[in-house]
């Protein structure tokens, strides 16, 4: 009985030994996987960091590339614009010079036009 009594007590010895045995290791474990898990952290902040930083550059590059456009575009635009003016302005003095070497003509021309543009607006209406 004895001899029970002190296997008993040793198997205890023995659980009690594994028991604190899978704490420490599971200690050490999960140490070593918060460690994992920090460094892995640092390397995705890392990357994010970089991607960051590449995507500010080249947004950058494209609002550049934007204002050039924009800058391109604004002076064509007023290019055309002052064609257009210029275009308007002889027109203008086209039809002025015309009207004053022929008064008659033109008046009688406005006329034609005003009433084909009545007849045409008064069908409308009916």
């Amino acid at each position: 009985m004895a001899t029970t009594k002190a296997a008993r007590t040793a198997v205890k010895n023995d659980l009690n030994t594994l028991k604190d045995d899978l704490k420490v290791l599971g200690a050490e474990e999960k140490a070593r996987l918060r460690e994992k898990a920090s460094d892995a952290e640092t390397r995705v902040r890392a990357k994010a960091a970089e991607a960051e930083a590449r995507l500010r550059e080249q947004s950058e590059v494209l609002r550049e590339r934007a204002r050039g456009y924009y800058d391109t575009a604004r002076v064509r635009g007023q290019e055309y614009y002052d064609e257009a003016q210029e275009r308007f302005d002889e027109a203008q003095r086209y039809i002025t010079e015309r009207v004053q070497e022929r008064p008659v003509q033109s008046t009688a021309i406005a006329l034609g036009v005003g009433v084909v543009l009545g007849l045409l607006l008064a069908g409308r209406r009916r």
